[in-house]
């Protein structure tokens, strides 16, 4: 090396201004040596001396770190990962959240389609009632979702929604150093979320729902508490049962992790939330409501009483409408309903039966369309008051019994059975022969034009 050590110590010196991953390595000093100098050495040989070299000037890529113990019940860490699964039929990535006791290394993991605040603050919530109680003290990154602005040293501003969760458990928030020295810092939950999902994600899941997935993720969590860390005496469900004594009390009720917004309802019907829409009823064009928006949906409330609640949406300019909040103005307009978004959206969630379709044409054939979809809304006014499935199943009812109006639905569904109510229904006609009067003449009354002539 001797003839080549002042220039290995320059490419060294001139790393210290360079990006941190674009420094040289001792595979590429050894590289360069052979391929510019035309150097014969064994690589082992450089790899030596750059390891001395990088460490006297301050450039060795392998940190030290110092052994730390932890106190039962004291400390927890916390971190998104992300994982792919395939959700009816479709491959999508979830965000899985994991919290992990520092103690007796049991870990908790939860998805979620969109890493949102609220999905971040509800996982806490799912978290604490996993592990029996609440953390003294948990540290994170510097994740948006907890921290506003981070300031010099250790010292952050944090979002308004994390503190009131924060203090609503009482527990203590730390914070790592930015950037990737900061990983370092909570390496448990780090190497927690590539076990998690080796162990227990691998294969690609195939599910039908994330409630199934969680489920699944659940049973995991629970079967990893029989497992024994290297180095540990117990499994880490013994060491999280001494933990448990010394952990934080959970508070008598769950945090609300949702947060309200004052939003007005358009003359369509709709609120916008987060760049996306919602239908509520027609009744409150117009006027401003509270909207709830939390981790799975978004309610809608009007002076304290909720009046639509829809799965949340976390794309952007998207719509979401129910055909029920447009039933009042239907009756009035019954040709809007054919071509409308809300009809739309129920047949391809599935809450508008096949009975209903059939029922509908039916309903055509007799009276035309206006009158059939006037008619129709009166069918599904009924889904007020009765289950969809139970008015699908009048319906098809008064289809078979050949009752093709609205109020025989209502028949069918007040009937004490069936065949009675297609009786009533069937001998209607024939009971209203019995009030028949013949027309009236009016004759007699041509005789009074001409007396007052």
């Amino acid at each position: 090396m001797d003839p080549y050590l002042d220039l290995v110590d320059g490419w060294l010196i001139e790393d210290k201004s360079a990006p941190r991953k674009q420094r040289h390595t001792a595979r590429r000093i050894y590289q360069r040596l052979v391929d510019e100098e035309g150097a014969e050495l064994a690589e082992s040989t450089v790899r030596r001396y750059v390891r001395i070299r990088k460490l006297e000037l301050g450039l060795a890529t392998d940190e030290a770190f110092c052994p730390q113990i932890h106190l039962p019940g004291q400390d927890a860490e916390v971190d998104w990962g992300e994982a792919e699964v395939i959700l009816a039929g479709e491959r999508v990535t979830v965000n899985l959240f994991l919290m992990r006791s520092s103690f007796s290394g049991a870990s908790f993991c939860w998805a979620s389609q969109h890493a949102t605040q609220q999905a971040f603050l509800h996982a806490h919530t799912l978290a604490f009632e996993f592990f029996g109680g609440v953390f003294h003290r948990l540290r994170y990154d510097n994740l948006s979702s907890a921290v506003k602005k981070v300031l010099r040293g250790r010292r952050r501003i944090e979002a308004d929604r994390f503190t009131a969760m924060r203090s609503h458990h009482l527990f203590e928030s730390e914070f790592t150093t930015p950037g990737i020295k900061g990983a370092h810092e909570k390496g448990g939950i780090e190497g927690e979320v590539g076990r998690f999902r080796r162990r227990h994600l691998v294969p690609v899941p195939q599910l039908e729902s994330i409630g199934e997935l969680n489920r699944m993720i659940l049973a995991g969590s629970e079967s990893d508490l029989d497992r024994r860390i290297i180095g540990k005496d117990n499994p880490t469900g013994e060491d999280l049962i001494r933990e448990r004594d010394l952990m934080l009390t959970l508070p008598d009720g769950p945090f609300d992790s949702s947060e309200t917004s004052r939003v007005r309802v358009d003359r369509n019907s709709l609120v916008t939330v987060r760049q996306n829409r919602y239908s509520v009823p027609v009744g409150l064009v117009g006027l401003a409501v509270d909207a709830r928006i939390g981790a799975k949906r978004v309610s809608v409330f009007h002076r304290g009483k909720e009046v639509a609640s829809h799965e949340r949406l976390f794309g952007r300019h998207e719509t979401r409408v129910r055909l029920d909040h447009y039933l009042e103005l239907l009756s009035q307009k019954p040709g809007a309903l054919k071509g409308s978004l809300a009809l739309s959206q129920e047949r391809a969630a599935g809450r508008f039966p096949e009975s209903f379709e059939l029922f509908w044409a039916a309903l055509e054939k007799r009276h035309g369309r206006s009158q059939a979809a006037r008619q129709m809304v009166e069918v599904l006014m009924l889904c007020r008051t009765h289950d969809v499935w139970e008015v699908a199943e009048a319906t098809a009812e008064a289809l078979e019994a050949g009752a093709i109006e609205a109020r025989a639905v209502e028949v069918m569904l007040n009937g004490k059975t069936p065949a009675e109510a297609a009786r009533n229904i069937t001998e209607l006609a024939p009971a209203l022969r019995l009030h028949d009067r013949p027309p009236p003449a009016l004759t007699d009354y041509d005789k009074l034009i001409g007396a007052g002539r």
